[in-house]
């Protein structure tokens, strides 16, 4: 094993030294073996989602070099005996004749066809080896040590022996020094030989990262996929040009635990004092209130159960603070608060008087008005009375499976009623603290700039279309008043890449602000609007051991 030795500094001794040094590393790289085996058994437990967002980009020659296409799934996968992948969502481009291909199928080298992704592919990169990960299959050279965030590491090049083997892991590997626990891997899969005439198999290079969440559990977190488009032997076709973020959440939220009120002691007083002036009875009015109140906390629980949902949290406070500048300043008679949608998309909508708006959304926004906008837009629709679908205050109705959850909940306004709420929009922003709207309108001409070449992105799953052509038409005043789109302005912020506002904790569904250093941008294409960008972690431990306790 090329430079394992320096594991321990040691310098040449005597042979019997060198044999009790073999011994250290045999039984270090047994651990790592083992505790990876520990963690594939763990996961079998666990069902969580995934989310993966595609987007093919051009040649860097090309002009720009800006996403040409985007693709988009959500699912829930299960690694067992092999990768169970349940579709929640799939929007991508119609696939080309059938093919076992694992991960995604190409044409011929004559034939260029469109691509077509397999999500299943992008959850077995949460593993190297599902079977076979163990010193018989695989060798093991030392790197160095390094430290991911506050966790130090050991760092591997992992081959396997028999490099013809397909679908076996060849990469770099990150094992933290306390538990041996590996908490990332980048590389790929050896390739599947191709017969002369069939559709080959490709495997693409990713970077997988995990966080410590429960104890000494590291979970597979999130994935960077990057492939820069080399052309093929033949030099008539090359393997596709794209990047991915895959993002897995929901292995155990924070449920709910009212089992304790089965076993509290309630003691009722035989003789209760009763105010005679306190009305007891419920207006026609009451009830229905009540009955809608019902139905939106019927909506909201099931979407957090169903880990679509961010539990209420510090990331909720930031926003309700900027909904309640906009009711007070507009002298608005409402209540309301806001939720976390925790998927890519970019959608608003509204449960009764809670506005929810996604990750992906608050993630790209460039600054705090443009925030106060996408709001505006989702309170007007409740300072107007627009309706909440008061059916799921019925409890079956939302007894769903989650794939029926995303068939059944659509929270979309009619033209009519998106009509009326951007007119109130606009008065209750001129009302506003947020009256400068320039880097809104620039954010909206952004949005409509990229409709065409991000689609997916752009659609929503449950609510309204933040992109829709209508929707934009209708604040128009506010793009009309933002100065020219230049992307190749360098000062010109219209929206931030993908990941830059929230990070989410992969095992209770926590959400928190990213704290991240002020840099100063070397060149337009640093600016990277809408874009997936790799992920770099700053790993840490758990502070406490305690069930649901939330991971630094």
């Amino acid at each position: 094993m090329k430079s394992i030795f320096l594991l321990f500094a040691l310098l040449p001794v005597s042979p019997v030294v060198a044999q009790t040094a073999d011994a250290l590393v045999d039984k270090l790289l047994d651990r790592i073996v083992e505790r990876e085996r520990t963690f594939l058994d763990s996961i079998q437990t666990r069902t969580p989602l995934m989310e993966t967002y595609i987007q093919e980009t051009p040649k860097p020659t090309e002009a720009g070099a800006r996403p040409t296409n985007d693709h988009y799934f959500l699912g829930r996968f299960h690694l067992g005996g092999t990768v169970v992948y349940e579709a929640l969502v799939g929007r991508t481009d119609p696939p080309p004749p059938k093919t076992g291909s694992r991960f995604l199928p190409r044409s011929s080298a004559r034939s260029i066809q469109p691509l077509t992704f397999l999500p299943r592919g992008f959850a077995q990169m949460a593993v190297m080896d599902l079977h076979d990960f163990n010193r018989q299959t695989y060798a093991f050279e030392y790197v160095r040590r390094e430290f991911l965030g506050e966790v130090r590491c050991l760092v591997f090049d992992v081959a396997p022996l028999n490099r013809e083997q397909p679908g076996k892991f060849v990469g770099r590997i990150w094992v933290e020094e306390r538990d041996n626990s590996i908490v990332r891997f980048n590389g790929t899969y050896v390739p599947v030989p191709t017969r002369k005439g069939a559709v080959p198999e490709l495997y693409f290079h990713f970077d997988s990262w995990r966080v410590n969440t429960s104890g000494s559990a590291w979970v597979p977190a999130q994935i960077y996929v990057e492939e820069e488009g080399t052309a093929g032997q033949d030099q008539t076709s090359t393997t596709p040009r794209f990047k991915a973020q895959s993002r897995i959440w929901d292995y155990e939220a924070v449920r709910s635990n009212k089992l304790d009120e089965l076993t509290s002691i309630l003691i009722e007083s035989s003789s209760p004092v009763k105010d005679q002036d306190t009305a007891t009875d419920v207006s026609p009015l009451e009830s229905q209130r009540s009955w809608e109140r019902q139905a939106e906390e019927n909506l909201l629980a099931r979407l957090e159960k169903g880990g679509l949902l961010a539990p209420p949290g510090p990331v909720d406070e930031v926003l309700n603070t900027v909904v309640n500048n906009l009711i007070v300043s507009a002298k608005l008679n409402v209540e309301t608060h806001c939720r976390v949608l925790l998927t890519t998309p970019i959608e608003t909508f509204v449960i009764g008087h809670t506005v929810v708006i996604s990750r992906g959304l608050i993630d790209v926004l460039p600054d705090e008005a443009s925030l106060a906008l996408a709001l505006a837009g989702e309170l007007s629709h409740i300072v107007l009375g627009h309706p909440t679908q008061t059916q799921f205050a019925f409890n079956n109705q939302t007894m769903l499976s989650d794939p029926e959850l995303l068939l059944r909940f659509r929270f979309r306004r009619s033209p009519e009623e998106m009509l009326t709420a951007s007119k109130k929009t606009i008065e209750i922003m001129r009302a506003s603290p947020y009256r400068n709207t320039a880097n809104a309108g620039l954010f909206l001409k952004a949005l409509g700039a990229r409709s065409s070449a991000l689609p997916r992105l752009l659609q929503a799953n449950l609510g309204d279309q933040v992109a829709d052509p209508q929707a934009l038409q209708q604040l128009a005043e506010f793009a009309a008043s933002a100065p020219a789109l230049d992307e190749d302005k360098l000062e010109q912020i219209a929206a931030l890449p993908l990941g830059s506002r929230l990070k989410l904790n992969p095992w209770n569904n926590e959400i928190e602000l990213v704290k991240t250093r002020p840099l100063s941008l070397l060149s337009a294409r640093e600016k990277m609007p809408f874009e997936v960008t790799p992920f770099v972690l700053y790993l840490t431990r758990l502070v406490s051991d305690t069930a649901g306790e939330r991971a630094k």
